[in-house]
């Protein structure tokens, strides 16, 4: 029997896909080739937490780092195994042709003007006529015309974990979303080298469009940490330094 310590309990502070997740997750793990949380319950809404919460299998790692695994092609092809697994599923109860409005993403269109007032504030740190030209040609890329896809909507090094230096685990799945999956292009560069990069997204069989829309997504979700965090957090600053330099490079 397994102890209390192999649970984690996670209420998130607002209402997000959480219970579809747990609802999805189970099933979705079947056919994922990293281990994913599992939810053995699911909590409602009461007046000390007015939204839903979980309770999933603990996964031992530790958090992946670009330092460990910038480099390595194999941890890049094994991340667009992941994503071409997780947009392949289609789970009987959640057809994406039938997906509720709260399962699907916001479009890159609505960070707009949050994005250029970053641009504006990051002006020095970062090259802001590069940003422009990418956030141009992100908004104005092609949109996503085939059949939405499940995506994980919060794909960064944050949450992935290693075991003995290898991939193991995929976590934090509240973003879990239905649509355009050029948001989990993030991980290529939060994570990724140009060359490891290269070999990800040629495993993956991502399009110019898609590819732009993602180092978009990279750019504006930098962006907010950056200006939001890099004053009083190193740690912040370096992930999202990088994160902003590795999109600008492509």
């Amino acid at each position: 029997m397994r102890q209390p310590t192999d649970l984690l309990l996670r209420a998130p502070p607002a209402r997000r896909t959480l219970p579809d997740a747990a609802v999805v997750l189970p099933r979705l793990a079947l056919h994922l080739p990293l281990a994913v949380p599992v939810a053995v319950a699911v909590g409602e809404p009461d007046f000390d937490h007015p939204w839903p919460w979980a309770v999933s299998r603990w996964l031992d790692g530790e958090v992946a780092t670009a330092e460990a695994l910038a480099d390595s092609s194999r941890a890049a092809v094994q991340l667009a195994g992941f994503l071409t697994a997780l947009q392949a599923f289609v789970p009987g109860d959640f057809s994406v042709e039938d997906a509720r409005e709260d399962l699907t993403g916001r479009p890159l269109a609505d960070r707009d003007r949050a994005t250029r007032a970053a641009i504006a504030e990051a002006d020095g740190a970062f090259d802001a006529a590069a940003m422009t030209e990418l956030w141009d040609a992100a908004l104005s890329a092609p949109g996503w015309d085939r059949p939405p896809v499940w995506f994980h909507g919060d794909f960064h090094t944050g949450n992935l974990l290693t075991v003995g230096g290898r991939l193991s685990a995929v976590i934090d799945f509240g973003g879990l979303g239905i649509g355009d999956p050029a948001c989990d292009l993030i991980i290529a560069f939060t994570l990724m080298s140009a060359g490891s990069r290269a070999a990800f997204r040629a495993a993956l069989g991502v399009d110019d469009a898609t590819w732009t829309r993602g180092r978009g997504w990279a750019l504006a979700t930098g962006l907010n940490a950056y200006t939001s965090y890099a004053a009083v957090n190193p740690r912040v600053a370096a992930q999202t330094t990088r994160q902003i330099t590795e999109a600008l490079i492509g």
